[in-house]
C-alpha cells in the first residue's frame, strides 16, 4: 500500500525553523519526483518545492532563499527545511509523489501537517 506520511510540523516562532520531513513506502521512490505543497485557511493549495528524480529543485518566489528540498534515496524520505519563517508560512503542508504512467499520471499525497508561525 502506497503511504506517505509527514512529520516536523509544529508552532515555531517567526524567524524561526522547522523541517519536515515525508516517509514513503509502497512505490519505487527514486522513480518519482517529489513535491512539497500546503494550504493556509481560506486558500488554494499552493506548490512550495519540488525535487525531481536526477535531483533538481525548484521553489515558489515566495519561499527560495529561505526552504529547501531535499531526498534521501536510501530513506525513502523527502525534506522540507524551512527558514526565516513568516507568519504568511502558515499551512497545512503535504507531501506529494508524482510520476508519468502508461495509463496516466500516478500521484500520491500524503495527508498533511500543520506548520504554524505565530508569537
Amino acid at each position: 500500500q502506497v503511504q506517505l506520511v509527514e512529520s516536523g510540523g509544529g508552532l515555531v516562532q517567526p524567524g524561526g525553523s522547522l523541517r519536515l520531513s515525508c516517509a514513503a513506502s509502497g512505490f519505487t521512490f527514486s522513480s518519482y519526483a517529489m513535491n512539497w505543497y500546503r494550504q493556509a485557511p481560506g486558500k488554494e493549495r499552493e506548490l512550495v518545492a519540488t525535487i525531481i528524480i536526477s535531483g533538481g529543485t525548484n521553489y515558489a518566489d515566495s519561499v527560495k532563499g529561505r526552504f529547501t528540498i531535499s531526498r534521501d534515496n536510501a530513506k525513502n524520505t523527502v525534506y522540507l527545511q524551512m527558514n526565516s519563517l513568516k507568519p504568511e508560512d502558515t499551512a497545512v503542508y503535504y507531501c506529494n509523489a508524482k510520476r508519468l504512467g502508461t495509463y496516466g499520471t500516478f500521484s500520491y499525497w500524503g495527508q498533511g501537517t500543520q506548520v504554524t508561525v505565530s508569537s
